[in-house]
């Protein structure tokens, strides 16, 4: 993510239709910092910053009908996941998880696309 004097070349949502396309986030403070923690902590900063970009949208994390994870390490998916079931609950949206290396000092990052309007499987 860099500091919070840079400036990145890509929006943190775009709206198009019903959709909500949400850049991929990590575990950024306000001032654009990587926090430190864990996957437990990065993981909540990381949905935190979904959720507020989502809302600014009007829509929320019910809204969200795909997500796509990269973990820096695999064998913190277990505990990602418990994060993720904390936030979802059991409405959970698709989802594709891989490991790889990021851009950033940091754990975890995640994009989602939202959908204003009924969900269906």
């Amino acid at each position: 993510a860099g500091s919070a004097s840079q400036k990145l070349p890509f929006s943190k949502a775009v709206r198009a239709g019903g959709f909500v396309f949400v850049s991929g986030q990590i575990a950024a403070d306000s001032k654009g910092e990587v926090i430190d923690g864990g996957i437990v902590e990065q993981s909540r900063q990381t949905l935190d910053n979904v959720k507020a970009i989502l809302e600014s949208t009007g829509l929320g994390l019910k809204d969200v009908v795909k997500a796509t994870v990269w973990l820096e390490d695999a064998r913190d998916f277990w505990s990602f996941n418990r994060v993720w079931v904390e936030y979802f609950g059991s409405d959970l949206p698709a989802r594709s998880c891989v490991e790889s290396k990021l851009m950033s000092a940091c754990k975890v990052e995640v994009e989602v696309i939202a959908y204003q309007g009924d969900r269906a499987v």
